[in-house]
């Protein structure tokens, strides 16, 4: 478990510059896509405006953040051994100007502390890693991108390369260290990705993640800001998936994990579906219901084998978008879909971009009034947070959530003049 404090902060802004590839990259003024939180008959709200851009307020003060600490703790006392405190924000951690007041400040209540995701554009010096690891830093989540200096600086707009990757180090030796690498065709794939690997083993890393780099709208790009990158390509999903078995079976010290495919120890996401798991299966409710299942092209293949698996292909059917990733499906992905093949009750994912009027307005189209609702936001664990898990704790998650999906599907799902035998 960890208690987030939030440092706030900007993309590009707060970070020393925006990322050549960073998905924050050209963002446009956007009307508000609508979401869960948005008011019933609004469309917009906080979340699904400025949220998304992670562009909500500018770097707090220290000790308003640690007040915000504070206050969790006293209204949730710990009760998990492993409680950590996750310091992250929409800038980059490494540029808090507060980071070192925020971290003695922590440091009071005994736990251990995570950085969050940061780049390390904004370290110039040495000591700064050494300080934040006598104030208790203990874990930390580091944009490498490459352990080459030239790269980075290319890239990543790093204006001290060499010192940020011997920051990288040092929290190695010292830290857990998770080095995430947003993987760019061409660029630090290949040999710079082995020999990025190599490096990081040999500083004592503790894992590696891999991000799948998104320059379409398909790939996530939901803020008009595609693509990122003129002249590359996306990598395939299935491309990117062999990668990620390949990287971890070369490097064995390294945990190796990717986003939005695969962790090849636990078998996630939905690793219910891979082969060897029906015994788990037996722990799901039998589905009485009838519904259709709306997700995304990498996880809607997943969760069809999994009710066919149990025996509910008939009462379910999921339909995959062009989306990859579902909890960033819009109203756009939903007007591709042909109505004839979705039933009376209708799932999106929990966390999708939509709101219900134009869910409702969408999925009514054709004249037949369906019943749409949300399922649970998540129903396995993304490649990010699967690292830290094995994978009896990946299947207990799921297993939790798809029994959590069954008995909504069983309480809400409609079947009207049998229309579902002709889907």
């Amino acid at each position: 478990m960890q208690i987030l404090a939030d440092v706030g902060g900007i993309p590009g802004k707060d970070c020393r510059g925006f990322c050549k590839y960073c998905y924050f990259k050209k963002v446009k003024d956007l009307k508000p896509l609508g979401c869960k939180y948005c008011p019933p008959n609004q469309i917009g709200c906080e979340r699904c405006s400025i949220g998304i851009q992670d562009a909500e307020s500018e770097f707090k003060p220290f000790y308003l953040v640690a007040n915000e600490v504070q206050t969790t703790l006293m209204l949730n006392p710990p009760r998990d051994n492993n409680l950590k405190i996750n310091i992250s924000g929409g800038g980059d951690v490494s540029c808090y100007p507060q980071i070192k007041d925020l971290a003695a400040t922590l440091h009071q209540f005994q736990i251990p502390i995570h950085l969050g995701y940061t780049s390390g554009k904004g370290i110039d010096d040495e000591k700064w890693v050494t300080d934040l690891i006598n104030l208790g830093v203990d874990e930390v989540t580091y944009t490498l991108f490459a352990a080459d200096a030239k790269l980075r600086h290319q890239w990543m707009g790093d204006p001290n390369p060499e010192v940020s990757l011997k920051a990288a180090k040092i929290f190695s030796e010292n830290t857990e260290l998770h080095a995430a690498m947003v993987i760019i065709p061409g660029v630090n794939d290949g040999d710079v990705l082995r020999n990025t690997c190599e490096k990081l083993e040999e500083w004592g890393a503790k894992a590696g993640i891999l991000m799948r780099f998104a320059n379409t709208t398909e790939g996530g790009l939901i803020l008009g800001n595609g693509p990122i990158v003129n002249g590359i390509e996306s990598q395939s999903v299935e491309s990117f998936g062999q990668l990620v078995k390949d990287i971890n079976s070369e490097f064995p010290k390294l945990r190796i994990t990717g986003t939005p495919v695969c962790d090849p120890e636990t078998g996630a996401p939905f690793a219910l579906a891979n082969k060897g798991n029906e015994p788990y299966l037996d722990f799901i409710p039998e589905v009485t219901g009838y519904a259709t299942i709306i997700s995304s092209a990498v996880a809607g293949p997943k969760i069809a084998r999994i009710f066919e698996k149990i025996g509910a292909s008939d009462h379910v059917n999921v339909i995959s978008t062009k989306k990859d990733i579902a909890c960033l499906i819009t109203k756009y992905d939903l007007e591709d879909i042909d109505l004839t093949n979705v039933q009376d009750t209708v799932f999106i994912p929990g966390r999708a971009y939509i709101h219900e009027l134009d869910a409702n307005r969408i999925f009514s189209a054709d004249g037949i009034e369906r019943l749409v609702t949300r399922g649970p936001d998540t129903l396995s664990v993304d490649g990010e947070l699967s690292g830290t898990l094995t994978e009896e704790d990946v299947i207990e998650q799921e297993l939790i959530q798809f029994r959590e999906l069954v008995g909504e599907i069983n309480f809400y799902g409609r079947d009207f003049n049998g229309r579902h035998e002709n889907i």
